[in-house]
């Protein structure tokens, strides 16, 4: 899968369902961009007949090559505990792609050189999906504007047919905007230099895979060894596209989980796992004389080996880990600067996972306030210092001590105090009340001493099966 900047090949003619006016459309104003994040979520199947046709629950509709068949029924009680883990997750991960989105990418017209090319990938992304079944469509037009916003964002990199896809699969789960800010985090932190000019971490991963093939399975590793086949005869599209374009769709969301979650082991892992069980035994290589038979082979992998449940089981088993992946990359580069000389891309170090990005991102993070569930009357004067609260608390129990009855007015003893450290303690003569009557408390009396939160570990091979299962 080359980077081409060149025409691939005739243009298809413009018709009613054409693409023409798409690059027209990026740029109708103001109004246009306030309906960024609802046009990625639209469904373009009714303007193009499907209206009365069944769509399974990833929106492929039923029947197509893109929908499964028999799906795996997921209990729900799994399907819970998954929603309930990934929640608590994400409440801890900083919003590290919140970032404010430059609308120039938006709507600066692009390179010519590279909006030809992105405009003839568009009707091959995932064409029987709802949202890019039609031509011209909601889900194409976000498409077109996220690549091109990356030929603006990165413009010596360009556009990599590569892409295409992962922008697609990250429309279909957000909006626009948000999918186009993933897809530089994608191409920076997890998979950089995977799609610059001449695929050179591309070529570095598939010697890097092809080493671990031997150690996970000699078997395999000797019969692509004795078939001369370049690694990069049958890894480059599953790496690339992260197996958006090989796997079934319930098994792509589950690698794509442990992907962002993980980082680039886990896309080692499933090459390793496909490579192990296609080739890893003497009645499977029956098959497989020559060159060309196991190309097949590796092309039309069997349904079992790619079966969510077994794949996710195997991929969590597989002893791969970051440091094993990180010595074989220094081995790797050295050689090839011996028989090669440097690389010509200098792409920025990989990030293994969410955790490794997050503390990678400069500058403290501020720590989550909580909503404060204790407040003061309206009317009452916060104290102005640290030590004004406890002498008022004094003064108001010498009066309770010397008249023998608590004092009517509203005053610190029948209120909670907020003590210097921001915690909340009731008066030591008055009888402790119940929190939810208590007086709600100032927005701005919140804890000084808080720890900040800090994203948790990324998760090691003993943590995951846990995890994922």
């Amino acid at each position: 899968m080359a980077k081409s900047s060149r025409e691939n090949g005739p243009r298809a003619p413009a018709s009613g369902g054409s693409l023409s006016g798409t690059r027209e459309s990026l740029a109708q104003g103001p109004d246009a961009a306030t309906a960024d994040e609802l046009s990625s979520l639209g469904s373009d199947s009714e303007a193009n007949g499907f209206a009365e046709r069944r769509i399974d629950k990833f929106g492929f509709i039923v029947g197509s090559q893109g929908a499964e068949g028999a799906l795996e029924e997921v209990p729900l009680e799994v399907l819970r505990q998954r929603e309930s883990k990934w929640l608590d997750m994400l409440n801890n991960w900083d919003k590290w792609m919140a970032k404010k989105h430059k609308k120039e990418l938006d709507m600066s017209p692009g390179d010519p050189k590279w909006l030809d090319v992105i405009e003839r990938d568009l009707h091959r992304q995932f064409p029987f999906h709802e949202m890019f079944v039609s031509r011209g469509g909601h889900g194409q037009q976000d498409l077109f504007r996220v690549l091109k916003a990356y030929t603006l964002y990165r413009p010596e990199e360009g556009y990599c047919q590569a892409q295409a896809p992962i922008a697609a699969v990250l429309l279909m789960h957000m909006p626009a905007e948000q999918a186009f800010w993933c897809l530089v985090q994608v191409c920076e932190k997890y998979l950089p230099g995977y799609y610059s000019e001449k695929l050179e971490a591309i070529q570095l991963d598939g010697e890097i895979l092809f080493s671990l093939l031997q150690k996970v399975s000699p078997v395999a590793h000797k019969h692509l060894s004795r078939q001369k086949i370049d690694p990069l005869l049958y890894m480059t599209e599953w790496f690339m596209c992260a197996f958006a374009r090989t796997l079934p769709w319930s098994s792509v969301l589950r690698v794509w989980d442990m992907f962002f979650c993980e980082g680039v082991k886990i896309i080692f892992r499933v090459g390793l796992v496909l490579l192990k069980h296609a080739l890893g035994s003497p009645e499977k290589l029956r098959a497989c004389q020559g060159q060309y038979e196991t190309i097949e082979q590796l092309r039309s992998l069997s349904p079992k080996i790619m079966q969510e449940a077994f794949l996710v089981q195997e991929v969590i088993e597989l002893p791969v880990t970051e440091r094993q992946i990180e010595r074989e990359h220094l081995i790797q580069l050295r050689r090839w600067q011996e028989t090669r000389g440097e690389l010509e891309c200098r792409s920025p170090p990989r990030m293994h996972g969410a955790k490794a990005i997050l503390d990678a991102e400069p500058g403290p993070r501020p720590a989550l306030q909580p909503s404060p569930s204790i407040r003061l009357p309206p009317d009452a004067a916060l104290p102005s210092s640290k030590t004004k609260p406890h002498k008022q608390a004094q003064k108001e129990q010498k009066r309770t001590k010397t008249s023998g009855q608590p004092d009517k007015s509203p005053g610190l003893n029948q209120a909670t105090v907020v003590t210097a450290s921001g915690d909340a303690c009731p008066p030591q003569d008055a009888p402790p009340k119940d929190p939810v009557s208590q007086d709600p408390a100032p927005q701005d009396s919140t804890p000084q001493n808080l720890a900040y939160h800090h994203s948790q570990e990324s998760l090691t091979s003993q943590e995951s099966e846990d995890t994922y299962l």
